[in-house]
């Protein structure tokens, strides 16, 4: 990291992380302009006649303790709602579990926008999250990338696949649209939406027929594969490719792979678990990786998430940083951040006054954003703290500037490589601007919280306070100290380099659970993995929305960031929707036309490109488009949740769109 003259200037890759061995992406970069930016929200601003006017942090810090004491005496801790989603990881995010403690409780939300079907499939299947290195990915014979575009959203990844091939590997990619990531590919299979568990399935099949799984691996150490096996010899692979659209030739050249090339690494995306079978849709693919033994071994892994350097374990779930329930009522209430706009909207008893925002832009980035929008203007009060006037923002009543991760250090572990990492600050914290831990520390003290507890709870506002308080944390893990982590990342304590190495699985039968009663139970599913149409899955092109809409991540935004600096504008400087060539020329539709895109949720307007590889019957909206821009997916996507998980099934999302 460069500064001068208290200015953040440049950024250098870290060398010692052997995850991220080369240059950083164009949003790592972009992140100089983003400190730097003019529009940067610097100061505290308070909603006057629809108009923002800056005030004073004592003007806010005040009103917003006066309101949080209103609503807590008259309608109780649950009439305030303290959403809060990725934006910015660390262990100091705990701090605002505990002011919200310390008030008594909120309204708060569960599941996740992001991946949380699929990490409870593999959980299930497992017993954890976690992946060999990235670097061992190299040692693979056959990569499959399904439902993933690493060329664009992890570029770093890129660099042990193209090592891998040089050294022979075959790559295999899977995915309606054809991407950077598929360019590179020796073969290319595009199924239509929502779909892929079929496809699975029915590769399963023709391995099992083939004798082509790895009897020794199963009988060790799975449960389930009778049970399994007998499903899975039931499907008719004639009928599972018309289901899927892959023909039968492509569907038995991508068993034939899978059944004679090892060490095979299985690398899926997000984006076929955020339809409503994701969670079935990811134990399907996951399956290929069991039966054919490619788990517990170099180059063989199932490639979703790792999360071996997580190790704070109790950030994990924030919700158990709120006291139990009271014997006199409930004491805490959640909603589903996957139907935040009709679940707020539903409440009652009491029904939601204020909403406290961080972290998180939910107006563009949760699931029928149009009824999200709804919600919050019926609040009677909103404070949301951002760096920028997005759309949540502009919904506020008061607004608090937030910090850049350069302006406070902390503590981050990450969902893909096995490194802990120390987030040093470098510069002060620009304009009035105050990290979050300040913000509590203070409205805590407005509303006069007991000192012992604040003391307990949140550190006292200077840089020497934050360092003691994050050395408290890292007391349980004595090989990890603030002082080594100054000098670079360290590995996680008990870090497998090779996932499931020793054959551990946490699991309730010690074993790799192909057939799960814990999924059952929970969930509701079949135990065995299975395929299940989408709620609003592949239709006939007479239906009354044919077309389903993806919105996948691009290499320019990290969801609804990045997408307002210059830099980034200079190279994707308006919104678009990629659709069909066939499609397009039977509604009379040229590229740069601009479309209306509709359903029964909302519409948008958009200009439109034509790309005859995409599938037919498809269109791509990419995520995190503002509705200041006129284009946020999210105005036509339903608020509903994966069938495991809680997650949100964004993807299941039917629309038609006309020329303007």
């Amino acid at each position: 990291m460069w500064t001068d003259d208290g200015k953040v200037i440049n950024i250098d890759p870290q060398p010692l992380n052997r995850a991220t061995p080369e240059g950083i992406c164009l949003k790592g970069l972009s992140y100089v302009e983003r400190v730097n930016s003019p529009e940067r929200i610097l100061h505290p601003l308070k909603k006057i006649n629809g108009d923002f006017i800056q005030i004073s942090w004592e003007e806010a810090l005040t009103e917003i303790s006066e309101k949080l004491g209103y609503y807590k005496k008259n309608f109780s801790p649950q009439s305030v709602l303290f959403y809060y989603a990725s934006g910015m990881s660390g262990l100091l995010n705990s701090v605002s579990i505990n002011f919200w403690r310390m008030y008594g409780g909120a309204t708060t939300v569960y599941g996740n926008l992001c991946w949380p079907a699929g990490l409870e499939a593999s959980r299930l299947t497992f017993g954890e999250n976690k992946h060999n290195v990235p670097w061992d990915l190299e040692n693979a014979k056959l990569i499959v990338v399904w439902g993933k575009n690493p060329a664009e959203s992890n570029i770093q990844q890129m660099i042990p696949i193209e090592k891998a091939q040089s050294k022979g590997a075959k790559l295999i990619y899977i995915d309606p649209r054809r991407t950077a990531s598929s360019e590179r590919a020796d073969l290319l299979i595009q199924p239509a939406p929502g779909t892929d568990g079929i496809l699975a399935l029915a590769v399963a099949k023709i391995l099992i027929e083939n004798n082509q799984v790895d009897h020794e691996f199963i009988d060790k150490y799975v449960l389930g594969f009778d049970a399994f096996k007998e499903s899975v010899l039931k499907i008719d692979i004639e009928e599972a490719s018309k289901e899927c659209g892959v023909s039968i030739e492509f569907i038995q050249k991508l068993a034939q792979n899978i059944g004679t090339i090892k060490p095979m690494t299985l690398i899926p995306g997000y984006g076929m678990q955020r339809y409503t079978n994701g969670g079935q849709t990811t134990r399907c693919l996951m399956a290929l990786s069991i039966i054919t033994g490619n788990i517990g071994k170099s180059g063989a892994c199932w490639h979703y998430a790792d999360l071996q350097s997580d190790i704070f374990s109790n950030v994990k779930e924030p919700l158990n940083y709120f006291p139990p329930e009271k014997p006199d009522g409930i004491f805490r209430r959640e909603i589903a951040t996957a139907r935040l706009g009709e679940d707020m909207l539903g409440l009652s008893n009491p029904e939601l006054k204020m909403a406290w925002v961080e972290r998180g832009n939910p107006v563009t980035q949760n699931p029928d954003s149009n009824k999200v929008k709804e919600a919050f203007r019926k609040l009677e009060f909103s404070v949301v703290v951002e760096q920028f006037m997005t759309d949540t923002a502009r919904e506020a009543d008061i607004i608090l500037p937030a910090k850049t991760m350069f302006e406070q250090s902390d503590i981050i572990s990450s969902y893909w490589n096995p490194y802990v990492q120390l987030r040093q600050k470098v510069i002060e914290p620009m304009g009035e601007i105050k990290p979050e831990t300040e913000i509590y520390y203070l409205l805590a003290k407005k509303m006069g919280f007991d000192d012992s507890e604040i003391v307990k709870n949140i550190p006292y506002p200077s840089d020497e306070a934050i360092e003691n308080w994050l050395s408290e944390k890292l007391k349980p893990f004595p090989s990890i100290t603030l002082e080594k982590l100054k000098l670079g990342p360290i590995l996680t304590p008990s870090l497998q380099e090779i996932a499931f190495s020793d054959y551990i699985f946490k699991t309730p039968s010690g074993k790799i659970e192909l057939y799960s009663e814990t999924a059952q139970t929970n969930w509701g599913v079949n135990p065995l993995p299975s395929y299940e149409k989408t709620v609003e899955g592949k239709q006939n092109s007479d239906q009354k929305y044919p077309f389903n809409l993806m919105s996948p991540n691009t290499k320019n935004r990290i969801h609804s960031q990045f997408g307002n600096l210059e830099s980034i504008k200079a190279i994707d400087p308006e919104p678009f929707a990629t659709i069909n060539s066939g499609d397009a020329f039977k509604k009379g539709i040229q590229n740069n036309d601009r479309i209306r895109v509709f359903n029964d949720r909302g519409e948008l307007t958009i200009k439109a490109r034509t790309d005859a590889s995409l599938r037919p019957g498809n269109i791509v909206i990419i995520n995190g488009y503002w509705h200041q821009e006129g284009s946020c997916p999210n105005s036509l996507s339903k608020g509903r949740e994966t069938d495991m998980g809680h997650g949100s099934a964004f993807h299941d999302n039917r629309v038609d769109y006309e020329k303007l």
